[in-house]
């Protein structure tokens, strides 16, 4: 019933996915303007915002919006506005944001990543996937498993990503939660003046048709 009557190809859901339908500064119009009508306080709102851009820089891909949701809860921030700053993370700055995390972590862990195993970064998720299932198809057929691109995986990326992802992701969300309290704020009296001004209008032309003989 719900079913899109004109069923997109493989490659146009995936081209949607990197670059959506009236390009990435619409979406993020849209994300700006959905913000900016929160009726909670901008403090809240941006509260909401530093958990949603702050999950962004971590590994748990899939589970970004749970963890938002967690985080804005834990520091009293708003929900919907902790979805919407998962955003920040997407196609175009997930690798940048992976490179960041994992660059960090490996610095702070004092390791590196191996040259030896010629794999980009995305070569290891890749792997690690892969890993994970022919495995899992071995494991019920009875066969030998074989995980070490997994254990190249969380020592290489997955580890230093989660440790290296804690300051680049403190800095990036603190910067956009003081970016976003004066935004909010500015709108929301805005708006707010705009709702009075109509409600006078309302009345004031009301009073005038009751005024009539």
């Amino acid at each position: 019933m719900f079913k899109r009557r004109d069923k997109r190809p493989a490659w146009k859901v995936v081209v949607d996915v990197l670059y959506p339908k009236g390009g990435w500064s619409r979406a993020f119009q849209y994300i700006k303007v959905r913000l900016k009508r929160l009726p909670d306080p901008p403090e809240k709102v941006a509260r909401g915002i530093w958990a949603g851009v702050f999950t962004t820089f971590t590994p748990l891909y899939g589970f970004h919006f749970f963890i938002a949701i967690l985080i804005a809860r834990v520091f009293q921030g708003n929900i919907l506005a902790a979805l919407l700053g998962t955003f920040f993370g997407n196609p175009l700055t997930y690798i940048p944001i992976g490179l960041v995390s994992m660059q960090t972590g490996h610095f702070l862990l004092g390791t590196q990543l191996q040259s030896e195993t010629r794999r980009s970064f995305i070569g290891k998720f890749l792997d690690a996937g892969k890993d994970l299932r022919d495995n899992s198809i071995a494991v019920l057929r009875g066969e030998p498993v074989d995980w070490s691109n997994i254990v190249v995986f969380y020592h290489e990326v997955f580890f230093p990503y989660l440790v290296g992802g804690i300051v680049p992701g403190m800095i990036a969300a603190t910067v956009c939660y003081y970016l976003c309290i004066p935004l909010v704020r500015v709108y929301q009296n805005r708006r707010k003046g705009a709702l009075i001004a109509k409600l006078a209008a309302i009345k004031h032309k009301a009073r005038r048709k009751a005024d009539r003989p």
